[in-house]
């Protein structure tokens, strides 16, 4: 029997699908593409955002509608955030759904799926002889921990995945073995917080040493080893030092601030300033020169004034992010800051989004041509027909996968997983083409 997989959302979403993929696969189903010849339906959604839930949910219903005219009957399984958020309330809302799964079940997939489908289950190999994943591709996203213990006032995702957790180094330097034996030459390390990872494990376990010890793992296969989703107070000497000196640590650092102004990170649980956050980034550059900054910065959230909104803007401005994603406030059901006075006017909140997109679009822009003439590894994560015939797909150490932008290359002798030497000849947005440097030049 076939089971169809759609996934939305962030990485770490991807992962668990991957995960589910890979107990579906050991138990015997196979895996399909297309609707039209799943027999069963997986969606994994996500409800990080109102927006994304309404995206969730239209995502099943469109599911529903297409296979209610197919040939046979294709059940839908509700994995993920939205059932872990919205729980028992869903089934009266959308009975379109056979069954849900909450993020922290998802383990126990097989079993849904055969209860919906009516059959046995089947008998599958010992919990430990299943792959921990099942990726294509020259890179793959890691959950280093669960959940959250912030409780930012703007966010929901404490309320659906839980408090932290961290998972153990071992089970993590497993899964990376078994990626890099797969081919991955890449992993990206990701968690709601990975700067505290180890809190809850002991003395000796920091992100910091969790670092050195996937970069021994990869370190036989050339590969890469990056981290995404650092809060400032996470950048422990010992962290910068890692990024510093152990070479497979890409020293690319992504701390999403959503603001500077004290008064409104205050409001948001945050803490910081403005003079605190430049102190930050200023010792980052000075200890690993060359690195690159990616950051996230939010606009409009609850009383926000003018002068606020143009200290971010100028903060951002000033700090010249290699990369920066913005979003406008989002007024989440069950969070504190929906009941705060003084919600930002849809209208201003836009405004002010976008003004701030314009900026980190020139800044990014600026950014990305900068390579322009440099000699950089890039990973092969594709080939996609150019306007002027097949092309290689790729990304840089100094380029998140599925985040910013990729180098074109022209087609050459190199599949996919490789990693090979480009020269960098030009740019556009986002985008750089690559020229393949012949050995021994």
């Amino acid at each position: 029997m076939q089971f169809l997989i759609v996934t939305l959302g962030c990485a770490k979403n991807e992962v668990d699908s991957d995960r589910m993929r890979a107990l579906l696969l050991a138990a015997g189903f196979e895996e399909t593409v297309e609707a039209s010849e799943a027999d069963v339906a997986i969606v994994n959604t996500c409800s990080f955002l109102a927006s994304a839930t309404e995206e969730s949910v239209e995502a099943t219903l469109q599911l529903a509608e297409e296979r209610s005219t197919g040939v046979r009957e294709c059940p839908i399984v509700m994995c993920g955030c939205v059932p872990s958020r919205y729980g028992d309330a869903l089934a009266e809302e959308l009975p379109e759904v056979s069954a849900f799964v909450r993020a922290e079940d998802e383990d126990g997939i097989v079993n849904v799926v055969c209860d919906v489908l009516g059959v046995d289950v089947p008998a599958t190999p010992e919990e430990d002889a299943v792959p921990l994943r099942t990726v294509e591709g020259a890179s793959a996203f890691v959950k280093i921990s669960e959940g959250c213990d912030r409780f930012c006032t703007f966010c929901a995702i404490p309320y659906i995945r839980g408090r932290y957790h961290s998972r153990p180094a071992d089970e993590i330097a497993a899964e990376v073995r078994d990626l890099m034996e797969g081919g991955v030459r890449e992993v990206v390390l990701i968690g709601q917080d990975t700067g505290v990872w180890g809190c809850d494990l002991g003395e000796k376990d920091t992100l910091a040493s969790l670092l050195r010890r996937v970069a021994d793992v990869v370190r036989p296969y050339g590969g890469w080893v990056r981290v995404l989703y650092l809060q400032p107070e996470g950048m422990t000497d010992e962290l910068v030092s890692t990024i510093r000196d152990v070479d497979e640590v890409l020293p690319y650092i992504d701390i999403p601030i959503q603001h500077c102004s004290a008064r409104v990170l205050k409001a948001m649980g945050r803490s910081g300033s403005p003079e605190e956050l430049h102190a930050l980034f200023a010792r980052l550059r000075s200890e690993i020169p060359g690195m690159v900054l990616r950051t996230t910065g939010m606009a409009g959230f609850p009383g926000e004034t003018d002068e606020e909104a143009e200290e971010l803007y100028d903060f951002i401005a000033e700090e010249e992010f290699d990369y920066c994603s913005v979003f406008a406030y989002s007024q989440e059901e069950g969070t504190r800051a929906a009941s705060m006075p003084d919600q930002v006017d849809e209208a201003v909140k836009l405004e002010r989004t976008q003004r701030l997109i314009d900026l980190t679009e020139q800044l990014g822009f600026a950014a990305t041509a900068s390579h322009v003439g440099e000699r950089v590894r890039v990973i092969v994560d594709g080939i996609e027909e150019g306007d002027d015939g097949p092309e290689l797909i790729g990304h840089a150490w100094f380029q998140a996968p599925d985040s910013d932008g990729a180098v074109h290359i022209a087609y050459g002798e190199a599949a996919v997983g490789d990693i090979v030497t480009v020269d960098l000849v030009d740019s556009f947005c986002y985008e750089l083409i690559g020229e393949i440097v012949e050995e021994g030049l």
